[in-house]
């Protein structure tokens, strides 16, 4: 791969994330962040460790994933996963996910790979989440690809086809796979789409002028993420009224509050399932339409697989319940279970003076919408 072609964006290798293993354990910031996920070691312990690091793949190992499993242990009730033993094997993917919370999703994919031998994927970010240089180089050693935005239409045209062209050398050159959130920013009403937009984006970079060829190509392996407590659900309520009302427009820091939010909120039970490939029979499929149509399409294969595979939770169940008026689901959960979720929603909402009413609506919908959403791939699975 041409890196110097890439090196504003793609992943620092060895030599550079030495360099920012350096500076990270000189920065101020490491300390007390040190203390809440390394509880154990003195700040001096690790900054000596990540001082004496000489790889990503160290960095990882010794620092990434202990912390993503503190998170997870201090968080969640559990962790599971399946289908990822399908891809025990050298080939690489482009994993396509529901995206649910900035860091914690391609977070604990990650944590997974690594925990079944698997070679860990690079991970394309949004660089608005990129505030300063100290997390660039966590991320960045971390292995994030730096997703451009905020650009004018030609620079973000040419910063979509260097994206493009970066995946595909990687996947194509067996050198790496990677993950990418299935829509430009997290879902926020519960709702998981494929953005078709994303799709043209990855066909840029194609060289064969043929749909299934050049999508074969990517091996993409859609993600389904579910958490029993959406994280930032509340947070979520709030934009989404807003948004009801006029354009939302992000406050400063607001992204970092979302990912400590996102970090620190229980999230119960947690589930990942690694579904099955898309097809080279369901890329013909697509090949077969007109040129928009082959990218709706391939969008509603990659949303089948994610919804067909979401874990639906007894939150999940009461919440459509309750949001319709009716027991339609009421086998999934007990009295007990119907109370305890709604005094957590009466909890989240006691802040709340105005539009209590609209407000619930807004939370129960973030629930209810993976319910609505498997009810309709059940329909056209039908017909």
């Amino acid at each position: 791969m041409e890196n110097e072609k890439f090196i504003d964006i793609r992943p620092f290798n060895d030599t550079e994330a030495k360099e920012a293993m350096m500076r990270l354990a000189k920065h101020p910031l490491l300390s007390p962040i040190s203390l809440y996920l390394f509880p154990n070691k003195q700040p001096d312990q690790i900054r000596q460790l990540i001082a004496s690091l000489a790889s990503v793949d160290e960095f990882q190992g010794k620092v990434m994933f202990p912390a993503i499993n503190k998170i997870i242990a201090d968080t969640a009730r559990t962790l599971s996963y399946s289908g990822v033993e399908q891809y025990k094997n050298n080939k690489k993917h482009l994993f396509i996910s529901n995206h649910r919370d900035i860091l914690l999703d391609s977070g604990i994919i990650q944590i997974i790979l690594f925990m079944n031998g698997i070679q860990t994927s690079e991970m394309a970010v949004g660089d608005n989440l990129i505030t300063d240089m100290f997390i660039e180089d966590i991320a960045r050693t971390n292995k994030m690809i730096k997703v451009e935005r905020n650009k004018n239409p030609r620079d973000f045209y040419n910063s979509s086809m260097l994206l493009s062209q970066y995946i595909r050398d990687s996947i194509k050159s067996g050198n790496s796979s990677v993950w990418i959130a299935q829509r430009n920013g997290r879902t926020k009403d519960g709702n998981d789409m494929t953005e078709q937009g994303l799709l043209k984006m990855f066909d840029m970079s194609s060289a064969n002028n043929d749909f299934a060829t050049d999508f074969n190509e990517l091996s993409i392996v859609p993600v389904s993420i579910s958490y029993e407590y959406e994280p930032c659900d509340l947070l979520k309520t709030k934009e989404l009224f807003v948004s009801r009302r006029r354009k939302y427009e992000k406050i400063p820091g607001e992204d970092l509050n979302s990912i400590l939010t996102g970090i620190m909120q229980f999230k119960g039970n947690i589930h990942i399932s690694f579904c099955e490939p898309v097809s080279t029979e369901e890329l013909e499929k697509c090949s077969s339409m007109e040129k928009n149509d082959r990218f709706k399409s391939l969008a509603e294969i990659i949303d089948r697989k994610i919804i067909g595979s979401y874990q639906l939770w007894k939150n999940n169940y009461i919440a459509y319940d309750v949001l319709n008026g009716t027991d339609k689901y009421s086998s999934k959960y007990t009295e007990s279970d119907k109370l305890s979720f709604l005094s957590y929603l009466k909890y989240k909402l006691s802040d709340i003076d105005d539009n209590q009413k609209e407000m619930e609506e807004i939370f129960l919908s973030i629930y209810a919408g993976p319910v609505f959403n498997n009810e309709r791939v059940e329909v056209t699975d039908i017909q």
